[in-house]
């Protein structure tokens, strides 16, 4: 199925505008001068870590571990990830170093 040109357009207007939406309105609704409730400053705290924490159990969902290379490269990408961020404490770092050791490892070893 093809969109015409307007459609296009319409969908790129509606998804900017949603995209917009969602980052300028938590700055109206809370501005700096204005002191945020308690559960929204629990939620920037404690949210952060729950979403680490998700996206580990989905990446490593399907990790075979009683056939092939059982799960060896991505418990050595984990530490790598962790030994990155607990050095440099830069989660772009431990991310991306993690990430190209598990990609040598299946490409190259495994």
């Amino acid at each position: 199925m093809t969109m015409t040109a307007w459609q296009c357009i319409l969908t790129i207007a509606v998804v900017a505008l949603g995209t917009l939406c969602t980052r300028f309105l938590p700055f109206l609704v809370f501005p700096e001068s204005k002191q945020p409730p308690k559960l929204v400053e629990y939620f920037g705290k404690a949210l952060p870590y729950a979403m680490t924490g998700l996206l580990v159990v989905y990446a490593l969902r399907n990790t075979p571990i009683l056939t092939g290379s059982h799960g060896i490269p991505e418990l050595i990408a984990c530490a790598v990830i962790t030994l990155l961020h607990l050095w440099k404490r830069n989660m772009l770092l431990s991310t991306a170093g993690g990430t190209a050791v598990y990609m040598l490892l299946i490409q190259l070893v495994f």
